[in-house]
């Protein structure tokens, strides 16, 4: 199987089959002493009310998987309460089966075969900080007390993300993975060996890539990144080559890599560049530059939506289209025949090629539809044979569940906007109760099939719209494109008008709208409530941004390459325009229109959307005397992994739509999950809104401390700097000259660091106002080159890294240091002494921000380094912004000019945390 339909097929598996299959015990109906009846009369009757638990309980098996031999299956299952992986041998039957892994406090979502057999492989991440480590379980080895084989981290440094890149055939025992331990923002490459763990660097990310991808023969070819101006730039990285770009598609347009061809010159991509509007398959020579089109949508309807690859020959078989189904499109005559095969002697619905053995003679085949999570079959394409492995959910009984109808309507600016309607079976589809289901990303998308939430709202008797808005993903880029700069707006507009839309056809009634989401689907709920309170009476927002700002200046470090292309698809920080719309849009901003009931769902440790953009609508809708509800579960993060917190925040969903909406719900619960439920409820009124001190905000604009540069000395200064970082410790050697030079006619101070490491010998040259210590002009050169100019209103220059070249043009509410040794010149020429304070403002050009910072002494002492002994005054640096890198304890020479001694810093997440230690080891000339 290719490897992208691959990963589409395990995540079809987890996010169909997984918490979907109640268990045999469990009754199917729940009785009528625990039902609340709905407040909303009927035309017909409604199915049998269901048990929250089917819908959102953990399965009893799922995600199966067949090994590359065949002699083994897969699957998930329970084990010590928590979903793990099993194996059993393909012909045993699953009460022989065994765990393979044991994680008792998170549910292992994502695994695989090693192309040998031998190993189970699985990511995991802590409480939801999506901080991924790749482990893998030698299925030989001998069991631990645990009852399984020990798994081994093959990515064990703290604080990091890994990913997998490749898995190649032809080195079984390897695996190429990427890791951010030198840089949070960008992954290196490393080649791990799965039994020993040795892990040897093969590429060091310079090149700011975002994506990596390999050959067949696990040769690195190519590399993917994003430019400072979100255009795509794919590069060739292989063995040799000086990493040139040989493909381009503009922020607006999509390109990229799906596999390589098996003749190792050409490598098949997406691309809709040029006057194409959807996606096309293509085949791509990164010598010559020279591409073929395979094929697009024989419809003409939607974008290129995947191919299937034979596993032994890796011929092109099938490709794929998701429009308001699945189409699939045989490429040849075997594979036609298996696919007509599996179509007479399975039942109807989707069919999912899920996983294959390496002569592609034996699969997982699992089929789903909108009223069944599905059925998972092992198919023996030689034979012809079907056996049934299981059934997700056998306890949920299709013929009470509803169907989902792809429909269309217009917006009101006339595009056609495509969405799904689920409404309850057995009755009218007449004046129902709604509720907007929207989706997250937002650049992604709906499909048809077996949806948990629209379920088990139909089931409860509400009407489910489910709006595929402008700026979703798979019809085609001027679809998507028209969604830039339109979150609130235009977006917005489009899941009113669908509302709109179904009051007019009689549908739903006026006055029983509900709006719910995770993600974007949050930050939607929130800006209807907010910006149209009078459509909807009640909204959920999941882990949904209520402040653009403070979202985008929470980004990840790791999603560097994704700023990029916010910066166009959502708006840029550092133009007053966009900040002025984000605002606008913000649901923050107009909380007081907020006067419907609001329940806010957030997991404590989501990197995405932090915790502060829960808090803060949650106090703006609470002071606006909206009845607002509030779920922290404390060890989740983006969404709800766990079964307790999914069911327990289950509970309180349907109770709080019968209350504002009219719907029916089970009254019952198990006392488990009602104590969970307690335990991730959050008093609204014990929230209190991130505070900004006077200080903080007077720090923005305040002028900068006097300094007397008079009392410098030109000087030769040495440094010893320790970096304790993620498990290892890097030093650094600072060599630095204080010198008098001329700059535009002028006698200045220049001050020059070369940084040498067995990473990277660096240089660092400041130009500074002779009298003053103000910054004139900066340098620095290692693996690019910044040029600097600085003024008053502004910072401008350039950054070059590589081929690529950006422009910076910082406006500046006020004037504003020089970072690194101009931050420290400072500090060596102010009037220090006892109880003295002041804030500085400098700016970081790698972050491309001012930063804020309280400077006080804090006492005096005597410090040993090695250029000798010195009497010292301790500095404290604090944040005035937020962002702690930097900030720490000087030790500074008590007599003027003020150097450094000794200092301990923080470093900053770019650099996955950890401390700085800096010495003095020599000086001459400076007094």
């Amino acid at each position: 199987m290719s490897p992208t339909l691959r990963i589409c097929a395990v995540l079809m598996a987890a996010c169909l089959l997984s918490g979907l299959w109640a268990s045999p015990a469990l009754a199917q109906e729940v009785p009528d002493d625990e039902l609340r009846a709905a407040s909303v009369e009927y035309e017909g009757e409604l199915p049998p009310l269901l048990d929250r638990q089917v819908f959102f309980g953990d399965p009893q098996l799922s995600g199966a998987q067949i090994s590359p031999n065949g002699d083994f299956l897969a699957f998930r299952q329970e084990y010590k309460g928590v979903m793990n992986v099993w194996m059993k041998g393909i012909d045993e039957p699953f009460d022989a089966a065994e765990p393979v892994t044991a994680d008792t406090t998170r549910p292992v979502r994502g695994y695989f075969w090693s192309n040998d057999s031998q190993n189970i492989l699985y990511t995991q991440d802590k409480g939801g900080d999506e901080n991924f480590h790749v482990y893998a379980v030698d299925l030989d080895a001998e069991r631990t007390d645990m009852g399984v084989p020990p798994a081994s981290d093959l990515t064990p440094v703290d604080g990091i993300q890994a990913r997998i890149y490749s898995v190649p055939e032809s080195q079984p025992g390897v695996v190429y993975v990427g890791m951010n331990d030198r840089d949070r923002q960008w992954h290196d490459v490393y080649r791990v060996d799965i039994d020993t763990g040795e892990r040897e660097l093969i590429r060091e990310n310079t090149q700011q890539i975002a994506g990596w991808t390999f050959d067949l023969d696990g040769n690195l070819r190519l590399g993917q990144r994003v430019a400072q101006d979100g255009s795509t730039e794919i590069l060739d990285v292989s063995e040799g080559a000086e990493g040139e770009v040989v493909y381009t598609c503009t922020v607006e347009e999509s390109c990229g890599a799906v596999r390589f061809h098996k003749n190792g010159e050409q490598v098949y991509m997406t691309t809709n560049k040029g006057d194409r509007d959807l996606t096309e398959l293509i085949l791509f020579d990164p010598e010559t530059q020279e591409e073929t089109v395979i094929e697009g949508d024989p419809e003409g309807e939607v974008d290129f939506g995947g191919a299937e690859f034979h596993e032994s020959t890796d011929e092109l078989i099938a490709t794929y289209y998701v429009g308001d189904r699945l189409r699939i499109y045989p490429k040849d005559d075997a594979f036609a025949s298996i696919l007509e095969t599996l179509k007479r002697k399975l039942p109807d619905g989707e069919i999912y090629l899920n996983t294959s053995t390496e002569d592609f003679t034996r699969h997982i085949v699992s089929v789903t539809r909108d009223v069944d999570p599905g059925v998972v079959f092992l198919f023996n394409s030689e034979t012809g044979d079907v056996e049934q492995l299981y059934r997700s959910r056998p306890e949920l009984p299709s013929e009470h569940l509803a169907s989902m109808e792809p429909i269309r309507y217009d917006a009101r600016d006339g595009l056609e906007i495509p969405a799904y309607l689920t409404t309850p079976k057995g009755v009218e589809a007449n004046n129902l109760p709604l509720v907007v289901v929207v989706h997250g990303g937002p650049w992604s998308r709906d499909r048809w099939g077996y949806d948990a939430y629209a379920q088990f709202l139909a089931n409860r008797g509400y009407a489910v719209l489910q709006p595929n808005f402008r700026a979703s993903t798979g019809y085609g880029k001027a679809f998507l494109n028209a969604g830039n700069g339109e979150w609130g707006d235009k977006m917005q507009d489009d899941i009113t008008d669908g509302v709109q839309h179904l009051i007019d056809q009689g549908i739903a009634h006026p006055d029983r709208v509900a709006i719910f989401g995770g993600s974007y689907g949050g930050y939607a709920t929130l800006a209807g409530l907010a910006f149209t309170p009078d459509v909807y009476s009640a909204g959920i927002s999941f882990v949904g941004p209520s402040n653009l700002i403070t979202l985008l200046e929470s980004i990840p470090p790791y999603w560097e390459s994704a700023r990029r292309i916010f910066n166009t698809r959502m708006g840029d920080l550092d133009d007053p325009d966009d900040v002025e719309r984000l605002k606008r849009q913000s649901p923050l901003f107009s909380a007081d229109q907020i006067d419907d009931a609001l329940l806010v769902v957030q997991g404590a440790n989501d990197p995405r959307v932090p915790q502060r953009e829960s808090d803060q609508i949650v106090v703006a809708a609470r002071e606006n005397d909206a009845p607002v509800g509030y779920i922290v579960a404390p060890d989740e993060g983006h969404g709800f992994a766990k079964e307790n917190n999914r069911l327990a925040f289950a509970v309180k969903m349907e109770a709080f739509l019968a209350e504002h909406v009219g719907g029916r719900y089970q009254t019952s619960m198990p006392d488990a999950i009602a104590q969970r439920l307690a335990e991730i409820t959050v008093d609204p009124d014990t929230v209190a809104m991130p505070e900004v001190s006077e200080e903080a905000e007077a720090s923005k604009t305040s002028a900068l401390p006097a300094t007397d540069g008079s009392v410098l000395q030109p000087a030769n200064v040495t440094y010893e700097t320790s970096l304790s970082l993620q498990g290892r410790t890097i030093n650094l050697t600072t060599n630095r000259s204080i010198a008098t030079a001329m700059h535009d006619g002028e006698e200045v101070w220049q001050v020059v660091d070369e940084v040498n490491s067995p990473m990277i010998n660096a240089t660092d040259s400041l130009m500074l106002d002779r009298e003053t210590l103000r910054s004139i002009a900066r340098t620095a050169t290692g693996q690019g080159t910044i040029r600097l100019s600085y003024a008053d209103d502004a910072v401008t220059g350039t950054m070059k890294m590589g081929s690529q070249s950006m422009d910076i043009d910082k406006e500046l509410e006020a004037p504003v240091l020089a970072g690194g040794s101009g931050l420290e010149m400072t500090l060596a020429t102010l009037p220090l002494g006892e109880g003295y304070t002041t804030t500085v403002r400098f700016f970081n050009y790698q972050q491309q921000s001012v930063r804020r910072m309280k400077v006080a002494v804090t006492g005096t002492s005597t410090v040993e380094v090695g250029a000798g002994s010195f009497d010292t005054m301790t500095v404290e640096l604090t944040s005035l912004d937020g962002n702690d890198a930097g900030t720490g304890t000087y030790h500074v020479m008590s007599d003027a000019p003020h150097h450094v001694v000794k200092a301990e810093q923080k470093l900053g997440a770019q650099m996955g945390g950890g401390t700085a230690t800096v010495q003095l080891t020599s000086l001459n000339g400076a007094k």
